[in-house]
């Protein structure tokens, strides 16, 4: 029995180690990193600007897996199904936040998750094709008010900020707007540049290229005042929606689970990156703005995104359906 027991030890301090080194070896294979988006959009676009730097500060690949559906919540499910062994993560987009309420997952994020930081902010803006008539947000609420249900905006998926965002400026406006949902940005936006749907609410990031060329016209904007990504448009704020704020956001969340000095490390590369010139100068020349916090200011910002649209989700009867 003494033996038995000797040997148990002796196993145990020989593993001890080994378990040490394989967990300051890692990565020791490619990294996945889900984009719960179609490619073209702007979570993909911010991902791949960054994935480049990941893999070079790692030493790994950092491959992106594109599992665009539902809103984000078909790549969301999938990551948080993962093993919590550090080499699945998820950039979350806005939406992680209004699917906690807007659908019956699987999964909380909350708990599903763990925050690595908060990558990127940047203003949602209303734009226009530019054969429409509508040079500010108010020409757009003086139509709707005149022809209620008459006039469809796109946005990026049912239950998004850009959707919830939109409810809100209609509830507070008295005004009526269709919503006309697509599955991810990179299919709303070719449709908005076509001329198929005469309003898109968008995140800059996929939209700033056809501003400048003047395919789309900005109305109005989500920030508090005037965004330098959007120069010389007023916010909706500004336009007479007091206090109107809805920035959109790009969150890099790992498993819940997963050992802390993988997360550790990632953090900390994940730093380095978007503290690279390059990487922050590419991501700001699209229309955001790096943030890369730490992971408690990651996860407290998370939890009141949740809570704040939650409650707009509940008090308008958004459903997945809407």
């Amino acid at each position: 029995m003494r033996r038995r027991h000797l040997l148990a030890l002796s196993a145990a301090g020989l593993a001890a180690p080994g378990l040490l080194r394989a967990q300051g070896a890692w990565p020791e294979r490619p990294i996945k990193l889900i984009v719960p988006w179609p490619p073209g959009g702007s979570t993909d676009t911010v991902a791949r600007i960054f994935q480049p730097k990941l893999s070079e500060i790692l030493g790994r690949q950092v491959v992106i897996d594109n599992r665009g559906g539902a809103s984000g919540a078909v790549g969301a499910q999938e990551a948080a199904r993962a093993p919590a062994d550090g080499y699945t993560w998820m950039l979350a987009y806005d939406n992680e936040a209004t699917n906690q309420t807007v659908m019956r997952l699987p999964y909380k994020a909350l708990e599903a998750f763990v925050p690595i930081s908060l990558v990127a902010t940047g203003p949602l803006a209303m734009v226009a094709h530019h054969s429409t008539p509508y040079r500010s947000f108010q020409d757009v609420v003086a139509a709707a008010k005149r022809a209620p249900d008459s006039i469809a905006y796109a946005s990026s998926g049912v239950g998004g900020l850009a959707h919830v965002s939109t409810t809100l400026l209609q509830q507070e406006g008295g005004f009526r707007l269709v919503h006309v949902p697509y599955r991810g940005g990179g299919p709303a936006v070719s449709d908005a540049v076509a001329g198929n749907v005469p309003l898109f609410m968008s995140n800059v990031v996929i939209i700033s290229q056809h501003i400048k060329a003047g395919t789309l016209r900005p109305l109005g904007v989500t920030t508090a005042g005037e965004s330098r990504h959007v120069p010389g448009v007023r916010s909706f704020a500004q336009q007479g929606f007091h206090g109107f704020e809805a920035p959109t956001w790009w969150a890099f969340l790992g498993r819940t689970g997963t050992p802390q000095p993988i997360l550790a490390r990632m953090q900390e590369a994940l730093a380095q990156a978007l503290a690279d010139p390059v990487v922050r100068a590419k991501i700001e020349e699209q229309g955001a703005d790096v943030v890369a916090s730490s992971p408690a200011e990651c996860g407290r910002f998370l939890a009141s995104e949740i809570e704040r649209w939650g409650k707009v989700i509940r008090e308008n009867n958004i459903t997945a359906e809407s």
